[in-house]
């Protein structure tokens, strides 16, 4: 299977993740992401909502790249405050990028290396990923699936709350924590084997369990039966190609 009929499949995979949120603010950072909330919208959730990435609610899903003459549909006013009254009531679902994914879902953003006084590569810091973490539903998007984003032991720094019974605050359990979805160019993973264990949902086509097994530094559950991840539908397909005119995505899952 060739990258862009890749790429189409993941979108699509991954905006499965909003369909039953109902009315939540869907964050998508990158244009996969952007892609795949944009594509809940228009389908499965049209109470999802969604900014200009800017200031603005908007009412349909903005084209990614040049727009033309396309005039965003504006809902209404939509700045920092009330964004953090989204992710503080919970009610904001966002599909982020980690550059480590640990076995408890611990991500980092942060930093490489054994010291983060003098680490080997410094990257974004931790940013919102603590707060949003604890606060509302997140899923992950990993465009290369390797043992270098899903690491062996715990990632280098611990940027995001996972279900890692040693460090759960005060008070929580398992059931406060809300890791919805993993996509990655191989397949779709959740946490939702025994006691929280990284599962495998499905395989996309042309994929073998001992290839995602042989790519991830920890072990996956994945029951009696794995199913393929589902091709885009002729309708799905139409969406993505009005949402990204310029198909940008067709670079997004790099070498």
């Amino acid at each position: 299977m060739n990258d862009t009929s890749l790429i189409d499949r993941i979108i699509c995979a991954a905006a499965r993740a909003w369909a039953g949120d109902g009315e939540v603010l869907a964050t998508g950072i990158g244009i996969v992401p952007r892609l795949a909330a944009s594509l809940c919208m228009s389908t499965t959730n049209p109470d999802l909502m969604m900014t200009d990435s800017e200031a603005w609610l908007v009412r349909e899903p903005v084209p990614v790249g040049p727009r033309g003459d396309y005039r965003m549909q504006r809902e209404t006013w939509m700045g920092f405050s009330r964004i953090f009254d989204n992710v503080w009531s919970g009610r904001r679902h966002a599909m982020v990028g980690p550059t480590q994914v640990d076995r408890y879902g611990q991500a980092n953003i942060s930093m490489i290396g054994d010291d983060y006084r003098r680490p080997k590569v410094q990257m974004l810091g931790v940013r919102g990923f603590p707060g949003n973490s604890f606060c509302h539903a997140n899923s992950f998007f990993v465009p290369q699936h390797n043992r270098k984003v899903f690491v062996e032991g715990e990632v280098d720094m611990v940027a995001s709350i996972g279900y890692n019974p040693a460090r759960l605050p005060r008070g929580y359990s398992f059931d406060d924590i809300d890791i919805r979805q993993v996509i990655t160019n191989l397949c779709v993973l959740d946490f939702g084997g025994p006691q929280r264990q990284a599962r495998i949902v499905s395989l996309h086509p042309g994929v073998t369990l001992a290839q995602v097994e042989e790519a991830t530094g920890f072990p996956l559950w994945s029951g009696d039966t794995i199913v393929e991840t589902p091709a885009p539908t002729a309708a799905e397909l139409a969406l993505l190609a009005r949402l990204d005119p310029h198909n940008l995505r067709a670079a997004a899952l790099g070498a």
